[in-house]
Parts: structure tokens; sequence; C-alpha cells
């Protein structure tokens, strides 16, 4: 199938075109032509699948007619788009700008963190199309600078995630000022009951449409994870991305903290690295994620909240330093690899503790994850614990380094490391292509007492 068959209008068909896509993506095919005809849409897609597309083109196809107009300014808001995060609102932000640069529609985003009054100039001076988070939309509601009596398509996205985030009150009180009559596309990664049960609240007959979760992990993917112990993970990742042709690299940590100190951590070792989490303000995140584009740095340590929206091209490699303990999440990481076309390398460091957040993975992607050694970075922990403890000096590297200039990838394993010889030549590593068997006794007692973490009671951010 190809756009053309959608029957998008023409400006919209050109800007396409002109961004290379050629053919859509399965969310695409699905929801696309229900959206047109003006139908409820209940999405499940992961991030990667062009679900922005697939709800963004189907909105400026409706909005390139006439419709109403506001006698101060000649616009309203007729198409509502709410995400849980700054990050992915400014991408839907950058997708709309994109697709609708041949037409004459307008649209905004607003979302917390940076001072409200160039959005407030821009609502006033009227927009078809507002894409924002609760938070900020709410604040600007009781302001009175929101009116969403005129909206006729709202979109709620990623609404697993808000109602991680504690959102889904606020998205109630939004539901409650928009009009009844409206046409509501839903999207959502997960299915969890409460989202279910919204869906069920808002949606008029809706279209399911679902791309399956294990069809996401794609081919041009390749997955891999290293059996390594925790405390030994900060030099595992200095070595792996020191021996291994990584030209950027998005690293995910379980917390912020985490995330600061695995940036220190490569900071120190003379490896360029950023970190991006909730604690940093919306001008920090902004800079780091456009210095992150150019590949300066090269290597960026992201929380899972804080790299929602993060529409980067070229990632060559995910590395999870810490396996999520939400099977979906993982989803979610790798995708940020291997896209339109394009290979890459999702990689997983995994300590026993986390043996039973591996095994939910797996079963929720209906796969084994390949087992591997990291020779050369088994070489250098093996190096430092000899050197007791002291980080060895590696050789400069290409472009990773700082003070390198250009960024040509990343270098070579210290020219003095010998290669591993054997599964059992380092202790810190589990074992060379073989799961481990049996874990230590202290290990098995942990995992055989373990439950998943509450995926609510996240704290709050706007």
């Amino acid at each position: 199938m190809t756009f053309e068959q959608f029957g998008l209008a023409e400006p919209i068909l050109r800007a396409v075109r002109a961004e290379g896509y050629t053919t859509p993506t399965p969310i695409q095919v699905k929801a696309i032509p229900p959206a047109i005809e003006g139908r409820d849409v209940l999405g499940c897609a992961q991030t990667g699948t062009g679900k922005t597309a697939a709800f963004a083109l189907p909105i400026l196809h409706r909005l390139g007619g006439p419709g109403p107009r506001d006698g101060r300014h000649g616009r309203v808001i007729r198409a509502l788009v709410v995400a849980p995060t700054r990050e992915l609102a400014a991408q839907i932000g950058d997708s709309l700008r994109s697709y609708g640069r041949h037409m004459a529609v307008r649209s905004t985003v607003i979302f917390g963190g940076v001072n409200q009054n160039p959005q407030a100039r821009a609502l006033r001076d009227g927009i078809d199309i507002l894409v924002g988070t609760p938070g900020r939309l709410l604040d600007l509601m009781q302001q009175g600078l929101v009116d969403l009596r005129h909206v006729e398509v709202l979109v709620l996205d990623e609404a697993d995630h808000m109602l991680d985030m504690g959102f889904i009150p606020d998205i109630r009180r939004i539901l409650a000022k928009v009009p009844v009559r409206r046409q509501t596309l839903l999207f959502s990664a997960t299915m969890p009951e409460d989202i279910r049960t919204l869906a069920n609240a808002i949606l008029r007959q809706p279209i399911h449409v679902e791309v399956a979760v294990s069809s996401l992990a794609a081919e041009t993917v390749e997955q891999a994870v290293y059996f390594v112990d925790k405390r030994s993970k900060p030099a595992m990742l200095e070595s792996y991305l020191n021996g291994n042709a990584v030209t950027r690299a998005l690293v995910f940590t379980r917390t912020k903290h985490g995330a600061d100190r695995v940036a220190r951590h490569l900071a120190r070792a003379g490896i360029r690295a950023e970190a991006i989490h909730g604690n940093k303000s919306q001008g920090a995140r902004t800079r780091v994620i456009n210095q992150f584009k150019s590949q300066a740095p090269p290597v960026l340590v992201a929380t899972d909240i804080a790299a929602r929206g993060l529409d980067i091209d070229e990632v060559s490699h995910v590395i999870n330093y810490d396996v999520p303990n939400v099977p979906e999440t993982y989803v979610h990481r790798i995708g940020r690899t291997g896209r339109a076309g394009a290979t890459g390398l999702a990689v997983s460091f995994c300590d026993h503790e986390e043996m039973a957040y591996l095994r939910d993975i797996e079963r929720l992607i209906r796969r084994s994850i390949p087992v591997s050694l990291n020779r050369a970075g088994v070489s250098a922990i093996q190096a430092r614990h000899a050197a007791g403890g002291h980080r060895q000096h590696m050789p400069a590297a290409s472009g990773l380094k700082s003070g390198s200039g250009r960024d040509h990838g990343l270098h070579k394993a210290g020219a003095g490391a010998q290669p591993a010889t054997g599964p059992q030549a380092c202790p810190l590593i589990a074992a060379s292509h073989e799961r481990p068997q049996a874990l230590p006794a202290a290990a098995t007692n942990r995992l055989s007492g373990w439950s998943r973490p509450s995926r609510r009671g996240l704290r709050r951010g706007r």
C-alpha cells in the first residue's frame, strides 16, 4: 500500500514524499483509513512504529478544509493532542509542522518547565491544532487562555504512560471541557485495565488496531545480553563503548541518579556523554537532545520517561545498563535503534538480581535473547582488578574521547588487553555463550521472593 491510496490531500502527500517516506508502516495502514473516515480509533503500538503519522496525517487532512472561525482572530482549536512528556509533545509538534508545511494549518506546543509567555502569545494569535502535556494544558485552561469548545479531534498519545505518571485524573478534567460529539483517537503501548476502562468511557464504537509486540523486535535490530555483576557494569559499559563500532549510543538507566552516575563515570573515562532525566530543566534537556542529534556527545544516558518522544535517527546502539522491570519498556527502548530500515544493536547488562526481569521480557517478545561475551570488556575488567581497582588508561578514540574532533566511531580496546580464553576467564561474567544454569544461593533466594514493582505511584511531573 502507498500513502496515495489513503486519499490524503496533495499538500500532505508532497510533504510526506519530502520526508522520504514511501511505504506506510503497519500501524499507519490500519489506523489512517478509519481515522480519515472520522471513526474513533483505539491503537496499541510501541515506540518506533510510526504512530505519530497515524494520527497526524488524518488530522491535517481533516483540517485542510474550511472550519469554524472566531471573530477575534479567525482561528479556533479544532484538534487537541495530549502527550505525557515534554519531549514527546515537542516531537509531535515537529511532525505536524513537517507534514503540514504546504498547508495553512497553524499548530503550537505547550508544556511546563519553560516560561509560558511565548505559548500564551501563540494561543492568543489563534491556532488550529494544540499539542500539550496535561499539567500545562490545565494551567492555561484555568487562566482562560485555552478554549476547547470547538475541538473536533482529540488524541491521547501513550495513554499507559499518562497512567503511570498519575495524569488520568487530569485527563478526565480535560475531557469534561471538550465537546461530546468529537472524534477520539487513543494510542497506548500496553492495555492495562485502567486504560481499557478509560477507552470504554470515551470512545464510540472504536476501530481496534494493533501491531503485535512480537513483530516489533525488528529484524534490523540485533539483540544480545551480557551477564555481568552490578559492580562491574561501569567498567563493562566503558569497555563496550570503546571496543565496538558505536557511532551514537542511547544508554538507559532505571533512576535519575543512576543516569547521572553513569554519565559522570564515562566523563572521567574521557568518553563524551550527557544525562537526561526529569530533574533537568527544560532548557538543559533541549540543549542535550540537540547536541546528541549532532553526535556531540555521541552517548546519551537517559531514564525511560525522559526519553519518551525522542525521535532521533541513526542511533547505532541501545544499551540497557539496567534491565527494565516492566517488559514492555524493553520493546520501547530497543525501538530507538534500527529505524527506517537501518541496522542497530540492542544490548543488555544483566546482573543476577535482574534475571527475573529478563525472563519476563523474553516471555513478552516470544524469543530468547542471545547471550554474548564482550571479550574486550572482560579483559578490561580483569585488568582493572589486577591493578587494584584503578582505571587503566585507554588509547584515544577516533571520535569518542573528549576533544578528539570529528566523530568517526569508537576506538578499539586497549592494546595491552588480552582476550579472554574461556567461559571462566572472568569471574564477573556468568558465562561466555550460555545462560547461567544455577544462580548463587543468595541470588536464588532473592529471586524466589521477587514480585514486579507497581507501575503506579511514580512521581508526578509536569
